[in-house]
């Protein structure tokens, strides 16, 4: 009920809703209605009440409710199911649970703060309240478990694209497998996990992280120089809702386009927007330590590495270090 109340009131644009016609019209009292709004200021809505004429919407907060986002939203399946949580330990557990419960494709789960997160190799994730964008997509392609293992790069090339078409002062970089630098520093996390039966992928849970709104202050010692936001970096309040609608399109488009002709048909995009390549590196995997020249991708998203002797070598895992 308050979020079709929200719904009227912000479709209104600026003009006054009544209250009776909303009690009407919802079948509820005024009373309900009333109730309702101070729910919403409550939640940081704002709103003038005009004798005779009704409420008027004159501030919104910068939330992720799934109301806010519906009005920027431009899809077709990604984003039509949210799930929105003020608190949650971790999105990419409870996508795990709608995923086998046959949650849909594009179904979201976003948080306004996790006190779980976690990035690739169990890290924690510093996802405060209120200020980034913590998010877990359940995606469903018709690909098999070893094509699926270049998708993160697919979704780093919707999350750059959505970022460089809002704030195109800001320049990311993705730097191989599932991070987004801005002038060197950290912004966004990527971390893909799947449900699958032998050839079959039943869902990837496409688990993003975005510093949006952070001021310096906001980073622990730990990472206060590796770690940046996108506020920092574009010199604006970042609109939260605006950039979820709007990773959530260009994820739905390369998500088809992936399904139908295989990362080789993104593979130069991301070329492109790659920090990694052509830049000398350093590679840890479980095992052992090298470097090399980044000299390239191959059509499945796996990176090539060049050591001083000319051996090429594959990496298919591993955390890597530009040096």
């Amino acid at each position: 009920m308050k979020d079709e109340i929200l719904k009227r009131i912000l479709a209104a644009d600026g003009e006054a809703v009544s209250g009776q016609e909303l009690a009407d019209s919802l079948g509820v009292s005024r009373t309900a209605i009333w109730k309702h709004m101070q729910t919403l200021q409550e939640e940081g809505y704002t709103f003038e009440t005009i004798k005779k004429k009704g409420y008027v919407l004159t501030g919104v907060p910068n939330s992720l409710n799934p109301t806010q986002i519906e009005l920027f939203l431009n899809t077709k399946q990604f984003g039509r199911e949210i799930h929105y949580f003020d608190v949650v330990d971790s999105t990419q557990t409870i996508a795990h649970k709608l995923a086998q419960e046959g949650a849909p494709q594009g179904t979201v789960i976003i948080g306004e703060e996790q006190t779980a997160g976690r990035g690739r190799m169990a890290r924690m994730w510093e996802s405060a309240n209120g200020t980034g964008i913590w998010m877990t997509i359940i995606v469903r392609p018709d690909v098999t478990p070893q094509q699926a293992s270049s998708y993160t790069l697919v979704v780093a090339v919707a999350v750059t694209l959505a970022i460089k078409t809002l704030y195109k002062q800001v320049e990311p970089a993705i730097k191989w497998p599932n991070d987004l630098l801005i002038n060197g520093k950290k912004c966004t996390g990527i971390l893909t996990e799947m449900q699958a039966e032998a050839d079959i992928v039943q869902a990837l849970l496409v688990g993003i992280g975005i510093n949006a709104n952070q001021v310096a202050s906001d980073f622990s010692p730990d990472i206060a120089d590796i770690a940046t936001s996108l506020r920092l970096e574009a010199g604006e309040e970042i609109n939260r809702a605006a950039l979820v609608a709007t990773i959530l399109q260009y994820l739905e488009q390369f998500t088809e386009l992936y399904v139908k002709e295989g990362f080789i048909s993104i593979k130069a995009l991301w070329e492109q927007m790659s920090c990694t390549i052509g830049q000398r590196i350093e590679v840890t995997t479980i095992r052992e330590r090298f470097e090399g020249i980044a000299s390239g991708i191959t059509e499945d998203g796996v990176l090539q590495l060049t050591q001083d002797d000319g051996t090429i070598r594959t990496i298919y895992a591993g955390d890597i270090k530009i040096i």
